[in-house]
């Protein structure tokens, strides 16, 4: 097994700049990671570098916007790489996965008819939710929902098995849960999609910081993510197959060449973003490197070994998050808080006390430096069937960077707060 050691999380530390800020004296707690991770120097230094001496449009005659395109073409190969296909025209930039997303389903949807069926879930951020629904309105397609199940919030996989049926056109589903950190079951949803011919979004967002992408082991059709997810600027990418991408029509403006996969690009796109978001991918490439010891490693084993490290690692770190909140009377998390199925989830928490408005407990938190996030994070189903609307839950995501000691003083914190400031005994 490849080790990420408490020493490395520290080496990692001090890699970025942001880790150091301190409130009340004190460093805050970076608990924040789903809604976006803090990032290494190394990544701005790119945007940066980008900025000041690559700054230029695509496809011009002048050296400039020559190195500019060879920059932009090595950075489709990266991100091909990282999400485990061969081909970089099967990728595209955006503003952010939401964009992206309402973007090309304009697009799939044109080829879906009156009485066609699409399913979407209950464990989604809404961003895989609303684009479809708008665009299944927009041509009488019929839109299911799949329920999660209370008990750990899982995805009800039996209620998908009898929902999807002949006229399913497409599942869009999650592979993390960005509320309860639950890993959906990527394999089986693809097997039954195929089974009926339908195509599979996957919204990696909150699965891209903790394992590595594979759409050649998945056969999924498509895979949306966000940079500043795991530690780069804010970028949406999208891969798709390369045969939906020639069958498709992207909407774009007239002058645009019908070339992959730029056509599919609205407009001209953030580059500095888009080297930004290189450099984090080779940062956490250089992170497998040095659990292997092996310096030279190319760029997707290099990966492969980082998020077998950084899983581990972030396990550890959520079991103890896990057991230090259940030890608190009061505290109800929704998720998965068996042990003996860890590896059906991230390190992500989310969390109410019974006896404290949740923003009031969030606030509390907030004034004693832990930086946190709290209601439904976009994850509107998922709050509504639970019945946790509209104050939602507290969040907490833990990513590599984060160190046991944050935890243990998290829980201290969560004591203190109880006690000094609702009057509870922890």
């Amino acid at each position: 097994m490849l080790t990420f050691t408490a020493e490395l999380a520290r080496t990692c530390r001090q890699q970025f700049p942001a880790l150091n800020r301190l409130h009340d004296g004190k460093p805050l707690i970076f608990f924040d990671g789903p809604a976006g991770t803090q990032v290494p120097q190394h990544v701005a230094e790119a945007v940066s570098h980008y900025l000041l001496f690559n700054n230029s449009n695509r496809g011009g005659y002048f050296p400039v916007s020559q190195d500019s395109d060879r920059e932009l073409g090595r950075a489709l190969q990266t991100f091909a790489t990282f999400v485990g296909s061969t081909d970089p025209a099967e990728i595209m930039f955006g503003q952010n996965m939401t964009s992206l997303t309402f973007s090309f389903a304009r697009s799939l949807s044109q080829t879906w008819q009156t009485g066609d069926e699409i399913i979407v879930t209950a464990t989604d951020h809404d961003a895989n939710i609303t684009p479809w629904a708008d665009a299944a309105a927009s041509r009488g397609v019929a839109v299911r929902l799949i329920p999660l199940r209370p008990a750990d919030c899982s995805l009800d996989m039996d209620s998908l098995k009898n929902t999807i049926g002949p006229r399913t056109r497409l599942i869009a589903a999650t592979c993390a849960c960005n509320a309860s950190g639950g890993l959906n079951p990527i394999d089986r949803i693809v097997a039954l999609a195929k089974q009926v011919g339908a195509n599979v979004f996957l919204d990696a967002v909150h699965y891209a910081p903790h394992h590595l992408i594979d759409v050649a082991r998945w056969t999924c059709d498509f895979v949306a993510f966000s940079t500043y997810k795991f530690f780069g600027p804010h970028l949406g990418v999208l891969w798709a197959k390369r045969e939906h991408l020639e069958r498709l029509t992207p909407t774009k403006v007239r002058p645009s060449k019908n070339v992959l996969p730029w056509n599919w690009m609205t407009g001209t796109q953030s580059h500095e973003s888009i080297m930004g978001g290189c450099e984090a991918i080779e940062y956490l490439a250089d992170i497998g490197r040095h659990v292997m010891k092996q310096p030279d490693t190319p760029l997707r084993p290099a990966l492969a070994a980082a998020f077998e490290a950084i899983s581990e690692y972030e396990s550890r770190l959520v079991w103890q998050l896990i057991q230090g909140l259940l030890s608190v009377s009061g505290t109800k998390i929704f998720g998965i808080t068996d042990r003996d199925h860890a590896c059906q989830r991230v390190a992500t928490v989310s969390f109410i006390h019974e006896r404290v408005a949740t923003p009031k407990l969030a606030q509390a938190l907030a004034r004693r430096g832990v930086c946190l996030w709290s209601g439904n994070y976009y994850a509107l189903e998922f709050t509504r069937q639970l019945g946790l609307e509209p104050d939602g839950m507290i969040r907490l995501g833990l990513v590599h960077y984060n160190t046991a000691e944050e935890v243990t003083r998290f829980l201290e914190i969560y004591r203190q707060v109880l006690q000094e400031d609702f009057a509870i005994g922890a």
